[in-house]
Parts: structure tokens; C-alpha cells; sequence
């Protein structure tokens, strides 16, 4: 059986999805609303040249793979919030097994390096 079991579900995530701002000059500056707030399965990917040069700045991403139970609703758009840490999705929404859950890809970003 492919299912998630219960116990494998230990974090709690939140999902939220973009709102554009509706003012003439508020294009870029919109903000995000919450979706739900599930269990999920929070797995870091293990350190393997996490590291990178944009545009002249080190940047570390933190990719992680999160399993949940499966939702319609969930798009490449959203974002998944654990804490302080905030994730963008950057792969799938991948439907597992007999729509017994969905995995995504996702990953957040810190300068690298002394932040002082």
C-alpha cells in the first residue's frame, strides 16, 4: 500500500496563496492569505551544492520534500509556511498513489555566509 500513515505526518504547515493587490499602483506588492493548515511530512534534502551565485550574491537554498494528504486545491503558486521558515514550491504538486496524499518540492532562501 502507498498511503500515508498518520504518524508519518508530524509537522504542521501552512498553505497559503497569493492575493494581488487591487490598487492602481499596487502592482508587485500583493500579499498572501492562508489556504489551510495541515500535517505534513517535512524532509530536508540532504547538502549537495546547495550553494550559488544570483546576480553577484551567495544564495543557500534549503530544498525539502513535503508530503500531505491529498488536496485539489494545492498549485506551484502557493506557498508553504513551517514556523519562521517560508517555502516556495518548485516542483509539482505530484498526486501519490490513488490520491492517498501529494508531494511537492519546495525550497527557501538565506544569504550565505556572515549575515553581520
Amino acid at each position: 500500500m502507498v498511503g500515508l500513515a498518520a504518524g508519518d505526518l508530524r509537522d504542521r504547515v501552512t498553505i497559503e496563496r497569493p492575493v494581488a493587490d487591487g490598487a492602481f499602483d499596487g502592482a508587485g506588492s500583493g500579499a498572501w492569505t492562508k489556504v489551510a493548515t495541515v500535517w505534513a511530512s517535512v524532509v530536508d534534502a540532504l547538502p549537495s551544492r546547495g550553494e550559488k551565485l544570483a546576480e553577484g550574491i551567495n544564495v543557500t537554498a534549503r530544498p525539502a520534500r513535503i508530503r500531505m494528504r491529498y488536496r485539489e486545491d494545492l498549485t506551484a503558486a502557493m506557498r508553504l509556511v513551517m514556523g519562521d521558515r517560508v517555502m516556495q514550491i518548485v516542483a509539482g504538486p505530484a498526486v501519490i498513489g490513488n490520491r492517498d496524499g501529494i508531494e511537492v518540492m519546495a525550497e527557501d532562501y538565506t544569504s550565505a555566509g556572515n549575515a553581520a
